[in-house]
């Protein structure tokens, strides 16, 4: 018998329950692979279905495997089943943050702590065009270190065009005033708005904003009606003060808490030193079998009529690009292709995993300009293969000239 008994998902043995929601139950994992603890979300996909919650549920899981980032709850993979949906991913310890403060303030240091972290992984988020929309404390997880991770990103949004989002969401007392008066917002200022709000109640102990009566609390949102606790210093009123504007125009930016802000600056050191390197265990891949990727049965599932996931393996907006091209190759062959096409637009590789490569310039440049470009090989027969190229970052161009010249270097063989 397992360390859980005999229930299992796949290769997961599955225990107590650690979360539950309206439509979710997280459940305590065991990876019998590996011996490591996971947290596998099992949805039910007719509860789904009957809400019609396909998007939500489809956006939390895209969003999750587009980020990469330590302070970030990481999705391992998805399973699919008839009934269920099960989201694996890596297991937190510490519990919510919303309990550890429990109307109890937090030492400066440790409160500058998480701030930082918590600002660290929104930045990340931002510059992928991912804006999470429900920062709250609930959704703040502390591992063992006692380090913060950013997690439920079911509200998330990367926007089809623009930077202005329309759907009202997030929690009443971390709400920012635009949501709400109901119209368009930048997603960028409504999270930071609510990292305000978190940074107050972290130093304090309480949020700022808080009554019984949800009209009044959204009267001293949209007023930023609030008062400073008589033990909060100069430096911590400036801060909180310039984030908790109500004009969105006026707010204050990521790169301006980063860059400028003082108190912020303190000790700080980044989490991610650079924002699109993909942090992998060369031993962990030396071990890796020498096969690649099946398509797995979620991919197969997905196509079922029952409920339409197509989402979560094909998405195209203004920030993320997906393309799909075939090789009648074998995997290491296509690898080696893909490596030739890279050569021939100028850029680089860099193998993470067998399978799977991350293509970008020759000649790193600025961060906002950084080109995060990645393939995987998807094995469909030993001499036919999928590749699935994803652009999470930078110029379209590249990303372009890419597909091109390996499409094309794909088609001339066969010709």
């Amino acid at each position: 018998m397992g360390l859980f008994g005999t229930k299992k998902t796949g290769k997961y043995e599955i225990g107590r329950t650690i979360g539950e929601g309206n439509f979710a139950k997280v459940k305590l994992g065991y990876d019998t692979t590996n011996g490591t603890y996971v947290a596998v979300k099992i949805i039910d996909k007719a509860l789904v279905i009957q809400k019609g919650l396909q998007s939500q549920d489809q956006r939390e899981i895209r969003t999750m495997k587009l980020l990469n980032h330590p302070n970030i709850v990481q999705i391992h993979e998805v399973i699919g089943t008839k009934t269920k949906i099960c989201i694996v991913m890596e297991y937190v310890a510490g519990g919510q943050l919303s309990d550890k403060l429990c109307r109890h303030k937090m030492k400066e240091s440790d409160a500058r702590k998480l701030f930082q972290q918590l600002i660290d992984a929104v930045d990340y988020c931002h510059n992928r065009g991912v804006y999470h929309r429900d920062l709250k404390p609930q959704n703040l997880l502390l591992d063992s270190k006692g380090n913060l991770k950013v997690s439920d990103f079911g509200l998330s949004a990367v926007p089809k065009s623009g930077d202005m989002l329309s759907t009202a969401c997030g929690s009443p007392c971390y709400i920012a005033p635009e949501l709400i008066m109901n119209k368009g917002y930048s997603g960028a200022a409504v999270d930071v708005w609510s990292c305000g709000v978190i940074l107050f109640e972290l130093l304090a102990g309480y949020p700022p904003f808080d009554d019984h009566t949800l009209v009044v609390l959204y009267k001293k949102i949209l007023r930023a009606d609030y008062t400073f606790p008589p033990a909060f210093t100069g430096a911590q009123k400036k801060l909180i003060f310039n984030i908790l504007d109500p004009n969105p125009q006026r707010r204050m930016k990521l790169a301006e808490i980063i860059i400028q802000d003082s108190w912020f600056k303190l000790g700080y050191t980044p989490a991610y030193h650079h924002p699109d390197s993909i942090k992998e265990n060369v031993a962990e891949i030396n071990a890796e079998t020498a096969s690649s990727n099946f398509i797995n049965a979620f991919q197969i599932i997905a196509m079922s009529s029952d409920l339409d996931l197509s989402g979560l393996l094909e998405e195209q907006d203004d920030k993320i690009y997906k393309t799909k091209i075939g090789s009648k190759n074998t995997a290491q062959e296509t690898i080696k292709k893909i490596e030739a096409a890279a050569t021939y637009a100028s850029l680089s590789v860099e193998r993470i995993k067998h399978f799977k490569v991350k293509i970008q310039p020759k000649e790193i440049r600025s961060r906002s300009s950084f080109d995060l470009l990645s393939a995987e090989v998807i094995e469909v027969t030993p001499t036919n293969c999928l590749i699935e190229i994803s652009k999470s970052a930078g110029e379209l161009r590249l990303y372009m000239e890419f597909c091109q010249s390996l499409s094309s270097l794909l088609t001339a063989e066969v010709s």
